[in-house]
């Protein structure tokens, strides 16, 4: 059995990790090098950066910010935010990026899942895929959250990873920042539905949660944020929780 992957996520916005809640309202939580440096030494399994305005703003993830966090860590790291061809994620790993994550683009050319997998491999290719529950429907939204499409959550994450990803990171939209919980139903389904491996994202509040996700949502790894930035969990604690739990974690 694998083990379970606790993974902090940097929102990078003009250089800085800032953190809202449902995607909007958001506050300044410090220097990503500093906080990524903090994390990798502190267990977390993995690290997750995401330059939240890249796509709005029509330009590319912060390469150089890449390179100086890559030098201040010793675990996995995923990049997204901007991503559109295969020179974007060439420049990112070749300054320290371990993987990297992709989102609106994939969408508008889903081709690109493909040409990036076939070239990079499937292993570094992680397709992001925010989505609201609208109506009883779970519809995929673009741009930070701020567009909504006409895809089902379900059906589009099937067709990611018929296409190649390696991994997706669900956020629900509507548990963003809320600290109520993931949204559990919907991650079982995924994991259900999928041979790859599924990273919840959006919710967390405090350590059953995470149990919850592991447990119900039958998640492969649990991202958050503002709970770790904002030292209101720490990640040594929360795996030692885990394992109380019979979760499999890296201690």
């Amino acid at each position: 059995m694998l083990t379970k992957r606790i993974i902090p996520c940097l929102d990078i916005k003009n250089g800085r990790t800032v953190k809202g809640v449902n995607f909007v309202d958001l506050r300044d939580a410090g220097d990503p090098v500093e906080l990524a440096e903090i994390y990798a030494n502190s267990g977390a399994d993995e690290l997750v950066f995401l330059d939240i305005s890249a796509t709005e703003e029509r330009r590319k993830t912060l390469a150089d910010l890449v390179y100086r966090v890559a030098e201040k860590v010793n675990i996995p790291f995923t990049v997204g935010g901007g991503i559109s061809s295969i020179e974007d994620v060439d420049i990112l790993l070749q300054n320290g990026a371990d993987k990297v994550s992709i989102n609106s683009s994939a969408v508008k050319n889903p081709q690109l899942i493909n040409d990036l997998s076939a070239k990079f491999g499937s292993q570094c290719i992680v397709v992001a895929i925010d989505a609201k529950l609208i109506d009883g429907v779970w519809i995929v939204h673009l741009v930070g959250g701020k567009v909504p499409t006409e895809l089902n959550l379900f059906d589009w994450a099937k067709e990611v990873e018929e296409r190649g990803a390696g991994e997706i990171l669900f956020t629900s939209m509507d548990n963003d920042g809320t600290k109520d919980g993931f949204a559990n139903e919907a991650l079982a389904k995924l994991s259900t539905d999928l041979n790859i491996p599924i990273i919840a994202s959006g919710g967390a509040g405090n350590m059953q949660h995470f149990t919850d996700t592991f447990i119900k949502g039958k998640a492969d790894a649990a991202l958050a944020a503002s709970v770790f930035h904002f030292k209101e969990i720490e990640i040594k604690d929360l795996k030692v929780e885990l394992a109380k739990n019979n979760i499999l974690v890296r201690l």
